[in-house]
């Protein structure tokens, strides 16, 4: 069964989407979301061979399948992709797609061919899998500092690293917060509701932006709204959107990106691939987040680092725990994980400088650690009630304001102090390829951790401060 807060968080992005069914995948097991009576295909032959299999097998629905292909000419959809579908979704529940799951068996080349499948599930690009970060932020009391703390150095125009997040906006007062003085972008959309309340998700790209500040202060930052529904994007969306992304300022050195989906498979994301294959072709490095579902299962498009051809043009990241020796306990992981960075309750701006902003939890905290770890990891503290987990119940929800800084974990935010790192090196050594700062900063790391008894490659600032861990009895 897929995890409590899996559940939680389907409900709240389908009152997000409302005009999109969603379903679970696969098959109930709650390892992403996907659009219910729709597959994805590449434009051209591919698109024409399932539309026609279409007509031929799937008549759930009512009407000719030409009624429910909806195509994008090349001259507007660079992502290369068409939209199809195979059945009613408005049938059935959330639990999966029987429809779509038999078009997957079915459109499949022979093995005589490639054996590549045709035809993808339309995913939900989200800003982690399972929908949701690794916990909900914290406030910090007045006066903290940023964890990692602020590096030495100054923003110089002239030899500032190009760093662009695409994520949810920026908060209308970021500039509040010095080390974002220099940052710039799109706003983040509807900060409150109607009651004043702090949105789910509202600030995840402010305190991103601040983290890539705080480790590399020569930087020239550009937040994009890119994920700013609920933080999740339909994958059949996400490549254009990235497209949209780059074309606004050009491609930067290093683009950092905390979000994602897995689909099961091992040869990447149908709707970014054209994004990926243009990627390829640039000189900017994708540092890219693992996801937070403790899970070996590949995260797209972070897991593009483990395939031929990309090994230098991405960088996936996974997350450490807070005392930096061990993989934090919801960090996916795997030998398509290239790295391993602070992000466990790190510290960095939200919200809140101008006027103090509250908050009501979304999900409670658990008695023990959902991934079976024994130490006191975010699933289990700083204790709280959610309103999604005990709605109908008898508890109710905590709420806290923000003034401030924020305390937040996840691979959402152990990706930007990794792009951090790497844009410090390029200052460092004025380095103008990001792709070979990346390099050089792998290769004489020395830093290691150990994650599901493996060792691996930890990226950490200097200026980041490990927290005391409490081990009754830590898996690691």
């Amino acid at each position: 069964m897929a995890p409590q807060r899996f559940r939680e968080q389907y409900d709240q992005i389908q009152r997000s989407m409302p005009d999109v069914p969603l379903a679970i995948g696969p098959d109930d097991a709650g390892e992403f979301l996907y659009e219910k009576g729709v597959v994805l295909a590449r434009d051209g032959e591919e698109a024409r061979l399932v539309e026609d299999t279409v007509r031929r097998h799937f008549t759930t629905f009512a009407g000719p399948a030409a009624d429910h292909v909806r195509r994008t000419g090349p001259e507007t959809n660079r992502s290369g992709i068409t939209r199809i579908r195979v059945a009613d979704p408005g049938q059935g529940d959330g639990s999966g797609d029987p429809a779509v799951a038999s078009a997957l068996r079915a459109l499949r080349e022979p093995e005589g061919r490639t054996g590549r499948w045709l035809i993808s599930r339309n995913h939900v690009v989200s800003i982690a899998v399972n929908a949701c970060p690794g916990d909900e932020p914290v406030p910090v009391e007045a006066g903290a500092q940023p964890n990692p703390a602020a590096a030495a150095g100054s923003h110089t125009p002239d030899s500032a690293v190009g760093v662009l997040v695409v994520d949810t906006g920026l908060m209308n007062d970021y500039r509040s917060y010095p080390l974002l003085a220099h940052t710039r972008g799109d706003a983040q959309v509807e900060e409150c509701g109607d009651d004043g309340v702090l949105r789910q998700y509202c600030g995840h790209g402010t305190f991103i932006a601040g983290l890539v500040a705080a480790v590399a202060p020569n930087t020239d930052i550009t937040v994009r709204g890119t994920l700013n529904d609920a933080g999740a994007v339909l994958e059949s969306e996400f490549g254009e959107k990235l497209f949209e992304a780059v074309d606004q300022d050009g491609w930067p050195d290093i683009l950092s990106l905390s979000a994602g989906t897995s689909n099961g498979r091992t040869d990447g994301l149908l709707g970014v691939d054209a994004f990926m294959r243009e990627l390829r072709r640039q000189r900017t490095l994708l540092v890219a987040c693992a996801g937070n579902n403790s899970s070996a299962t590949p995260f797209w498009p972070a897991a593009y680092a483990d395939l031929p051809g990309f090994e230098d043009s991405v960088l996936s990241i996974g997350a450490l725990r807070g005392d930096g020796e061990f993989g934090a306990c919801f960090s996916n992981h795997g030998a398509w994980v290239k790295a391993y960075a602070p992000g466990e309750r790190l510290v960095s701006a939200l919200t809140g400088f101008d006027t103090p902003v509250p908050y009501v939890y979304q999900h409670s905290t658990y008695d023990d650690c959902r991934y079976g770890f024994g130490y006191a990891c975010t699933c289990r503290h700083p204790r709280h009630t959610g309103v999604l987990s005990e709605e109908g119940g008898s508890g109710k929800p905590d709420q806290v304001m923000f003034e401030g800084l924020a305390q937040w974990s996840g691979t959402s935010f152990a990706t930007p102090v990794a792009a951090g790192m790497i844009a410090a090196h390029m200052t460092a050594r004025a380095e103008t390829d990001p792709r070979a700062a990346r390099r050089q900063v792998m290769d004489a790391n020395g830093e290691v951790a150990e994650v599901r008894g493996a060792t691996v490659p930890a990226l950490v600032p200097a200026t980041w401060s490990p927290l005391p861990v409490a081990l009754p009895s830590a898996r690691t």
